[in-house]
């Protein structure tokens, strides 16, 4: 027997001593044959590489399937070997897998955008057929980096930023981390090798004082764990060069300024422990305010549980501490693979898998629509590959969203029909902006309304593919609907567009805004306000005559109107009036210093004066500064003064202007939330 076929097998062996050898041995010598005449850029033979990523996979304690499938997984794409060669000689199932694999690594782009689009396509596409693929093409990508100097500098950067932009993210998602951390360090150490042997060095030059300040706490712990008759292995935990260089960038941090070099792993019995050895840790060393994570009641969307805290040493240095069951570490570092059960060569997927991969369902609907490649990559890194919040429905469900994420984002993920009729959320029972970021914990309640439709501005600020794909759908739905047929008698006159504005906000159903509309100068006309642009109280608007359905009230800046696809003979003014109260409608901009709660004091002051409110338009905050446009209800003109003055008294706000006045000396322009 060949070694390197020995070795593979006694790998396997280790942790499963049903190993299928004959399988193996049947797979390596096919492999053997099929890459007979070929060799690596490295000069090495290519069977090397066959065999070197069936080792990964055994590291992983994959399947005696997987493995096989391991060592055939270039058969097809690198010789004249038909997968209808392998599928007679192995079976199904194996066959699919090396299929799959090699679909995955098959085409070839025009960009890099359409590269990275259509590779992620495939390999979402290969996960929903079998998961495993995407196992074995991590593998086969761990195996290419280690040996990535044979080959060209430009296609060494073009590899490495696909390692980093595509496979280490997903090897996050699916909780594989001893993957991920040398996919991003090797990554690292070709794009920026400066920067890596640089940190390196520093790394290294203090690595004897780490090793022995780490021991010494190691060896506290472990005296203080057993005397609370807790048992434990406690060790040091490595930080790895690209997660250390990446809170460098992000958080403008010297090296000297990165604290949490330093870190220790407890691992215990039961979960039990793991709590009673957390009360031992914080018993002995002082935690530091805020650093406490709980990812055992809450476990990530990729599987991982712990306990994270940071505590501070007697010598004044703080000290990362992470404690977890043998069962969750082997999850943290095999993820995925750690849920497969194995019976001779029958697969059996643990109950729970189907559960754990629910964001990738919600992946495969993205998959659906056809969208342009930027389009595609933005949205799929986003939901696929960010970090991760945790925030509360008002009832104690749990829902995972990308960082960044919004009401919005979470509106979707309870129901698609609460997202489409969302119109405002309570976060902690406080009113936010529908652009607020969520933070862990937050505690969520969505406002809805029947006569709610998704935005085109909800695009811009939305983080999770469903919540894109679903607006996406209601937008084209609405914008078909608006368009009408021809006009046939009625002549009207056509109106200039007023300046164009951004199109932000929270606002009142068709029923109040009608009683406040005005066609002509007139009321009483049978109007309906459009999905495509939803105008708002105060805007500058324009009429345009659907046959049928009477008047059809825009925004005077709607996309559809600049753009020009409605026809201009059947545009017929508009504007807003008095209601039948005897109110005015006035509205302010407020700029403010960002704080917390800030717009809920702000519309506090609406209520504490009886003032109502018909919309608030909030913009995103740039440099700790904001701005706020609200629209509201008057009896007269002193009523406004004392507003605008209990707007002034509230912390952070920083000027009051009216709206009117603003518009009067605005040039004209495209407005634009970012």
């Amino acid at each position: 027997m060949d070694p390197d076929l020995h070795e593979l097998i006694e790998l396997v062996r280790a942790y499963n001593p049903a190993v299928d050898e004959r399988l193996l041995e049947d797979a390596y010598e096919f492999a053997k044959t099929a890459h007979a005449e070929q060799k690596r850029l490295s000069g090495d033979p290519y069977l090397t590489h066959c065999v070197e990523v069936a080792k990964v996979l055994a590291e992983l304690e994959l399947d005696n399937t997987t493995i096989g499938a391991g060592l055939l997984h270039d058969a097809v794409e690198d010789t004249d070997c038909p997968i209808s060669a392998v599928r007679h000689r192995f079976g199904e199932e194996i066959a699919v897998l090396v299929e799959g694999v090699t679909k995955i690594g098959a085409l070839t782009f025009k960009s890099t955008e359409e590269r990275q689009a259509e590779n992620l396509r495939k390999m979402l596409l290969a996960m929903a057929q079998d998961i495993r693929v995407i196992l074995i093409k991590l593998a086969d990508r761990v195996h290419n980096m280690r040996t990535l100097h044979a080959l060209p500098a430009d296609k060494i950067r073009r590899i490495s930023m696909d390692t980093l932009d595509i496979y280490a993210p997903l090897a996050h998602r699916l909780g594989i981390a001893r993957i991920k951390w040398e996919l991003e360090d090797t990554s690292f150490r070709y794009l920026e090798p400066d920067a890596y042997y640089e940190l390196a060095k520093k790394v290294a030059k203090k690595r004897h004082e780490r090793e022995r300040y780490i021991n010494e706490a190691a060896d506290f712990l472990k005296e203080n764990l057993s005397a609370s008759r807790i048992a434990a292995d406690v060790m040091g935990r490595p930080k790895h060069l690209y997660s250390v260089h990446k809170k460098m960038r992000e958080q403008g941090r010297e090296f000297e300024q990165v604290y949490d070099l330093l870190a220790l792993r407890v691992l215990t019995n039961s979960v039990a422990d793991c709590y009673g050895a957390l009360g031992v840790v914080h018993n002995i060393w002082a935690p530091v305010p805020g650093r406490f994570k709980d990812f055992i009641a809450v476990p990530k969307s990729n599987m991982y549980q712990s306990l994270h805290t940071t505590v501070m040493r007697e010598v004044g240095e703080p000290l990362e501490i992470q404690i977890r069951t043998y069962a969750m570490h082997r999850t943290a570092e095999q993820g995925i693979a750690s849920h497969w059960k194995y019976k001779e060569r029958i697969m059996k997927q643990d109950g729970r898998l189907d559960e754990k991969l629910s964001w990738f369902r919600q992946m495969l609907e993205w998959l659906q629509d056809p969208k342009d490649s930027r389009d595609f990559i933005e949205s799929v890194k986003g939901d696929l590959f960010s970090n991760e919040v945790y925030v509360f429905t008002p009832k104690g469900e749990v829902r995972v969203l990308p960082v960044g994420a919004t009401p919005i984002d979470f509106a979707y993920s309870i129901h698609t029909d609460i997202g489409d009729h969302c119109v405002g959320a309570k976060v902690n029972a406080r009113m936010v902006s529908l652009r607020y970021n969520l933070k862990h914990g937050d505690v969520v309640e969505i406002l809805t309304s029947k006569t709610q439709t998704p935005r085109r501005d909800w695009l811009e600020v939305v983080k999770t593919s469903k919540a894109r794909s679903k607006i996406r759908h209601a937008l084209k739905e609405t914008e078909e609907e608006a368009v009408g047929e021809p006009a046939a008698v009625v002549r009207v006159s056509a109106t200039q567009p007023a300046p164009s504005r951004p199109s932000r906000l929270v606002h009142t159903d068709d029923a109040s805004r009608e009683k406040l509309i005005l066609i002509e100068g007139k009321r009483g006309m049978a109007v309906h306000f459009a999905k495509c642009c939803n105008p708002v109280v105060g805007e500058d608007v324009v009429g345009y005559v659907t046959i049928g359905r009477g008047i059809t009230v825009h925004r005077a800046s709607c996309p559809g109107i600049q753009q020009g696809r409605y026809d201009p003979d059947r545009f017929i003014e508009a504007d807003w009036a008095r209601d039948g109260k005897g109110t005015i409608t006035a509205g302010v901009r407020v700029m403010v210093i960002d704080r917390p709660n800030l717009l809920g004091d702000i519309l506090n002051s609406f209520s504490l004066h009886g003032v109502n409110l018909h919309q608030a338009r909030t913009y995103p905050v740039r440099n700790n500064r904001g701005m706020v446009d609200l629209v509201f209800e008057l009896t007269d003109e002193k009523q406004l003064d004392r507003i605008v003055s209990a707007i002034h008294q509230v912390s952070g706000v920083t000027s009051v202007r009216s709206l009117k006045e603003i518009e009067k000396h605005s040039s004209p322009r495209q407005g634009r939330v970012q």
